[in-house]
């Protein structure tokens, strides 16, 4: 397994000036690192591709800056479905000219958007075909395209394994993965394992943190269960350390975290 982190431990915006977070994730004994891009991270991709490459570091692209409300493949406006995939195509572009890896997210949907009923059932099948456009862009571009369902509290969409599967299946496109969150899994899972099973190959990754977003081990998720099940499914992908650095003055609460977690995101790394 590939063993990384996200940028969030250590800052709450990628940028020429944080290039050095690279050097840090090396020493660390890190294999990767997840960037997160949005309409509001402005950067030199050829500077920290560089950086990434002499270091020997592969590199993750995910929206998790400005991401426009409008854009967003799972709306049940066809505009807004259209505008949703040319926002995720321009990111898939960036995250090319990065050379990074993946671009992964719950990229059929926009997280926070919560529609308290179910959706038509039209809806699926045109997120599937936005999809499956996604992943051919991103196969020409030489990226894998791994979703990730995330809990009833962020999506109505895609919430289960076993509903990501089913949209990968729809959409009928190879290049399509599953990235599975260890913390959005808590509220909607009993069997980590069926979960591991139920992705098999197309499991691309986890991210890994506990149920409150600390530090893995000593909460709620069961650790044993869900490495046991990657073991036995040959599982050999990126497993990435995920939350806020709550040290930064209102950056962890403004995405929910409102006890001090990660004041210390090289601690978090070596612990977890």
């Amino acid at each position: 397994m590939k063993y990384g982190a996200h940028i969030y431990l250590w800052t709450d915006r990628w940028s020429d000036e944080r290039l050095g977070l690279l050097e840090k994730a090396h020493a660390l004994g890190l294999d990767w690192v997840e960037i997160a891009i949005g309409d509001d991270v402005e950067f030199r991709p050829a500077l920290t591709r560089r950086r990434a490459e002499a270091l020997g570091l592969e590199l993750v692209v995910s929206p998790g800056g400005l991401w426009p409300a409008d854009c967003d493949i799972g709306s049940p406006d066809p505009e807004r479905r259209r505008r949703g995939l040319r926002w995720h195509r321009r990111a898939v572009d960036l995250a090319a000219e990065l050379g990074a890896v993946a671009y992964t997210g719950a990229l059929y949907g926009h997280p926070g958007v919560l529609e308290r009923q179910q959706p038509p059932d039209a809806q699926y099948p045109a997120i599937a075909t936005l999809l499956s456009e996604l992943a051919e862009h991103a196969a020409r571009r030489g990226l894998a395209l791994a979703l990730e369902p995330m809990s009833r509290f962020r999506t109505h969409l895609v919430n289960t394994p076993q509903q990501i599967m089913r949209l990968i299946a729809r959409a009928g496109h190879a290049n399509l993965f599953a990235l599975l969150d260890t913390y959005h899994m808590v509220p909607e899972l009993r069997d980590y394992a069926a979960a591991v099973r139920a992705c098999g190959e197309r499991l691309w990754g986890v991210h890994a943190c506990e149920n409150d977003r600390g530090v893995p081990g000593g909460g709620l998720v069961p650790w044993d269960e869900l490495f046991d099940a990657l073991a036995g499914t040959g599982f050999d992908g990126y497993v990435g350390l995920e939350t806020y650095n709550t040290s930064l003055e209102g950056f962890a609460r403004s995405r929910g975290i409102f006890r001090d977690l990660c004041p210390d995101g090289d601690e978090f790394v070596r612990r977890g």
